[in-house]
């Protein structure tokens, strides 16, 4: 039991973890999608200090003139090839013009490297066979080993489909690592990224991220050489199999070669590549497009090369995915039309049910008031409930509640007169006058009955209507002042004269001729109420508002 709590538990803390990780890496790309939008800026940034750098006066054919050449080279060398050897082409002139040696070869070495950059092998090593190895100053021992290597290393890498040629010159290009290791000092930033590859070689993988950390101490984040830094550091994870941790570092690494403006970069095509992988479409189109542009705007044929086979791919399944959602769109397109165009039938149709409704309204209201006039003989309770009734027009609840109890009790007072006549007619045949005379003396005690059931009626009506009535007027008066009903009693006087209130009837004298009180009386009624409320000079407006 416990070693299954043990299981998975590591297997809950292994899935939060990726979670993690799964959210710094989409944060991360977010972070790379908006400085990619971006792009221009860093661009501008970059051109100004570049012409900062143009407009600094110095004196012309001096050592100084060759050193700002060589600032404004380094800044061009990866971002503008054509740039960068119009200024090395500067400073060789300007080297055989001082009779500068050392100043010379170092234009020339710095020729090799850019030639290999933009993919003139050929080129780069004819330039390469120019200089003595035997007369270079030890300055620029170290450089001359580091851009031989890279020449036979990128040689090697130009040719993947002769995988004997490819290589030979890698091993020609390791033939120069022993060197670069004897020639610079271990500080220097060349010295550990040799250290770091030969133990990534030998698959000493702790032992290249341990240079690699070095490395790391002295490279800022948003810097071409932060970029390069994280870019092998993900190169080292990937073979580890560490997927994630590879993919944050490249991701990192992308980031900072946007926001340095470099156009000699890999870390975003190889990003491209792994978003295809992954089958975010978009993204990988998003930086395969990109990628391509600034190699292009570099102007260099082996990444341009390089480029076309993932450009290809990813712009093909791109414009595929587009393809489709068009042919969505259009159908979506066409469906919406058609529904608005049955929309619209439905409108009119709606608005000509609407017409017949109003005529119909028109027709049952006539209808209503007919009834009203055939039912003469109930004046009294009738014009009570007519008035009740012509208040509550406003809602088709209210006007088919209280006509179903008119008829009701119609009904019941038609029934109960006809009763009485026949028992009326019954005694004068028979003479039992003295009877007639009781049932006659008791019409008193009738009315007060009478009286009673109508008020249940309205009550049972009203409540039906508003059945929280009872429990709105409370929330309206102070605490301790609330009615409490006695049980089976629906309405008291004084909620029977709220809801008279509550149907329109504002003025005492009407409310005093439905209940059978005197106008004082309710008066006296309403004083008190407006008495308990919490509001007195708005509690009837309250009243009338309850829902």
């Amino acid at each position: 039991m416990n070693s299954l709590r043990y299981i998975l538990s590591i297997i809950s803390f292994l899935l939060s973890t990726w979670g993690y990780a799964n959210k710094e890496i989409d944060s991360l790309l977010n972070v790379l999608d908006h400085d990619i939008s971006n792009y221009s800026i860093y661009e501008k940034n970059k051109k100004e200090r570049v012409e900062n750098l143009k407009s600094t006066t110095v004196a012309p054919n001096s050592i100084d003139r060759y050193a700002l050449n060589f600032s404004i080279y380094n800044e061009y060398k990866t971002y503008s090839s054509d740039s960068a050897f119009h200024y090395l082409y500067k400073n060789l002139a300007l080297a055989k013009h001082l009779h500068n040696f050392t100043c010379e070869v170092e234009t020339l070495l710095e020729e090799v490297y850019l030639l290999t950059c933009v993919g003139m092998y050929l080129e780069a090593k004819d330039m390469l066979s120019k200089i003595d190895r035997s007369t270079l100053p030890s300055s620029l021992l170290g450089r001359y080993y580091m851009y031989c290597k890279r020449l036979f290393f990128e040689t090697g890498v130009s040719l993947p489909r002769n995988k004997h040629t490819s290589l030979y010159y890698r091993n020609i290009g390791l033939t120069y690592r022993d060197s670069i290791l004897q020639v610079l000092s271990p500080t220097d930033d060349a010295y550990l990224s040799e250290k770091m590859f030969q133990a990534k070689e030998i698959r000493d993988y702790q032992k290249a991220l341990y240079w690699n950390d070095k490395r790391m101490e002295s490279a800022t984040f948003g810097t071409s050489f932060y970029a390069l830094v994280t870019y092998d550091r993900s190169g080292i994870l990937k073979t580890m199999g560490k997927d994630d941790e590879s993919l944050y570092y490249l991701i990192l690494s992308a980031i900072s070669d946007v926001r340095s403006a470099i156009k000699e970069q890999s870390s975003i095509m190889n990003l491209a590549q792994i978003m295809y992988e992954r089958g975010d479409i978009t993204r990988a189109n998003t930086y395969i497009n990109f990628s391509w542009s600034v190699t292009e705007a570099y102007k260099t044929r082996m990444r341009n090369w390089r480029h076309i086979i993932p450009y290809s791919m990813i712009n093909s399944r791109f414009q595929d995915i587009i393809s489709k959602q068009n042919e969505k769109l259009q159908f979506y397109l066409l469906l919406i039309t058609l529904l608005t165009f049955l929309s619209g039938i439905t409108l009119i149709y709606v608005y000509r049910q609407m017409i017949n409704l109003k005529v119909a309204k028109e027709r049952q209201q006539g209808l209503n008031k007919d009834l009203t006039v055939a039912n003469n003989k109930l004046e009294e309770i009738n014009n009570n409930f007519k008035k009740a009734n012509l208040e509550l027009l406003d809602s088709n609840n209210i006007k088919e509640v209280y006509i179903s109890r008119f008829f009701k009790l119609c009904s019941t007072y038609v029934d109960r007169m006809y009763n009485f006549r026949k028992q009326v007619n019954k005694k004068l045949l028979k003479k039992e006058y003295s009877d007639l005379m009781k049932m006659t003396s008791c019409a008193s005690d009738l009315l007060v009955t009478e009286q009673q059931e109508l008020y249940e009626h309205f009550d049972s009506a009203f409540l039906h209507i508003f059945p929280n009535f009872v429990a709105s007027v409370n929330n309206l008066l102070l605490p301790g002042e609330q009615f409490i009903l006695k049980e089976g009693e629906l309405l008291n006087t004084e909620l029977r004269i709220c809801a008279l209130i509550r149907l329109g009837f504002v003025k005492s004298a009407q409310i005093a001729e439905l209940l059978h009180y005197s106008p004082t009386t309710i008066y006296n009624y309403r004083t008190r109420l407006r008495e308990k409320a919490l509001s007195r000079d708005v509690f009837e407006e309250k009243v009338m508002q309850i829902q």
